[in-house]
């Protein structure tokens, strides 16, 4: 018996009926892939092996000493919400096309990955998704990274102590190319938002059980099959049981001045007056602020940030179809296509990322997303929504513009605006929005199974 990654029904992983092969693949599956981890507090490395030997060294003594499985996160999740007991870190491991080279795997053993992306590596990729240059990415990104590890937890202090051990512990053949710092930001609410002020992270794919069962779904079901986001990993000791996934990094800086000053003149160009100015950036993204969809309401409140609805009845006159979340989840098809998003924001704010302060006050960079998502195909997944939807001007209808906060390349056609919520007219056509996000730089990773990891 195999584990059956298109089983309709959403994981229930602490049933007395799960199967031994499905309880394999959970304890040899690494955490933050089916379920987000906590992650307040986030360290990125970013490490280049130079010894086969002391590579798969490292790698192993990681995975024995300091990492959880998926079924153990699942564990720990449970208890916390039964009496509040935290849980541990968490740690992860991504391996790149040239980090399995390194690690001394073949050619012909690099072939066994499906998905031509990881193959090719982020840097070969610029031209299917319009990003800068890789001379102009930041230094490290530049360089043949091999590894990227996470450490993540809700506490500074745990992250701090976890990465100074491990950074001990780098084998001196090896290098340490880059770091990333992640923390996250909330609003007075709660709520997890993102450098522009918005709320981020409130649609994703759900995979196990108890989190669908708490979701409304009279619209829209936010369970996904296994397949969206698991493979198997060709290198485990059971490639039928031990599964991996694809891992995207990408640093995103975001141009916040820029971005309150496009939201300013996109409502003086429709005229908007008071607490309705506030639909000018809903627009753009698709969401109030506090996380309410535009194409339900015109304006923003009215409890818990909604996820159950679709765009069906909405022609465009309250949500544009260049809408951020629009653009890269329509919702009436492209299922498929969704990733397991587990981005965290990444610099230092002076100012309150919700509140309405001046633009001239903003920062206009060092700031933004380590976007960060986990595929079971790269080609399909990530970089379809990249290049298919979020840079195509014809998705989801004809001139109607790329996706205005992370939509790629030059920005030709002219785009109408919904002048009042709810009603046909439109305003005159107008040049899109300026690019107010810059990738800096990133990788493909594979995520294997702890299994590998711990037969390195």
């Amino acid at each position: 018996m195999t584990v059956d990654l298109n089983n309709a029904q959403p994981l229930a992983w602490d049933s007395a009926k799960l199967d031994a092969d499905t309880k394999e693949m959970l304890d040899n599956l690494q955490p933050n892939i089916l379920r987000a981890h906590v992650r307040e507090h986030l360290s990125v490395l970013f490490v280049r092996f130079n010894d086969v030997a002391a590579g798969k060294a490292f790698l192993r003594h990681i995975a024995v000493t300091k990492m959880k499985s998926a079924r153990r996160h699942l564990e720990e999740v449970r208890e916390f919400g039964a009496n509040g007991r935290r849980g541990t870190p968490y740690v992860g491991i991504g391996i790149s096309k040239a980090g399995y080279r390194d690690l001394g795997h073949s050619v012909e053993d690099v072939r066994r990955f499906g998905d031509k992306a990881f193959r090719d590596g982020m840097k070969r990729r610029g031209a299917e998704l319009n990003d800068p240059p890789v001379t102009e990415w930041e230094p490290a990104y530049q360089r043949e990274i091999h590894a990227v590890i996470l450490i993540g937890d809700a506490r500074r202090d745990r992250v701090e102590e976890l990465r100074e051990e491990i950074l001990g512990e780098l084998p001196e053949s090896a290098r340490l190319l880059g770091e990333e710092t992640g923390q996250g930001m909330r609003n007075p609410a709660g709520d997890g938002i993102e450098h522009f002020g918005y709320v981020d992270g409130r649609s994703q794919p759900l995979f196990v059980r108890d989190e669908v069962d708490k979701e409304p779904k009279e619209h829209w079901d936010p369970a996904f099959p296994l397949s969206n986001i698991l493979v198997a990993d060709p290198f485990a000791p059971h490639p039928e049981r031990h599964f991996g996934s694809y891992l995207v990094f990408r640093k995103l800086e975001q141009n916040v001045r820029a971005f309150k000053e496009i939201e300013q003149d996109l409502a003086d160009a429709l005229g908007l007056l008071g607490a309705d100015r506030d639909r000018a950036g809903a627009m753009l993204v698709g969401r109030f602020k506090d996380g309410t969809p535009v194409t339900l309401k015109q304006k923003p409140g009215g409890g818990p940030v909604a996820n159950d609805f679709t765009f069906d009845d909405d022609p465009g006159s309250k949500c544009p179809f260049s809408g951020h979340i629009r653009k890269t989840n329509p919702r009436s098809f492209g299922r498929e296509v969704l990733m397991a998003r587990r981005g965290q924001t990444y610099g230092d704010r002076t100012d309150d990322p919700w509140d309405d302060s001046p633009p001239g006050t903003r920062p206009s960079g060092e700031v933004g997303l380590l976007f960060m998502a986990f595929n079971s195909s790269l080609l399909a997944q990530f970089e379809f929504t990249q290049q298919s939807w979020a840079n195509n001007e014809d998705f989801l209808n004809p001139a109607t513009g790329h996706d205005p906060l992370i939509g790629q390349g030059a920005r030709q056609a002219k785009v109408s605006w919904p002048k009042a919520w709810g009603r046909a007219e439109q305003s005159a056509p107008q040049a899109q929005v300026a690019q107010t996000i810059t990738m800096k730089g990133g990788e493909y990773f594979f995520a294997p199974s702890l299994a590998y990891l711990r037969n390195l």
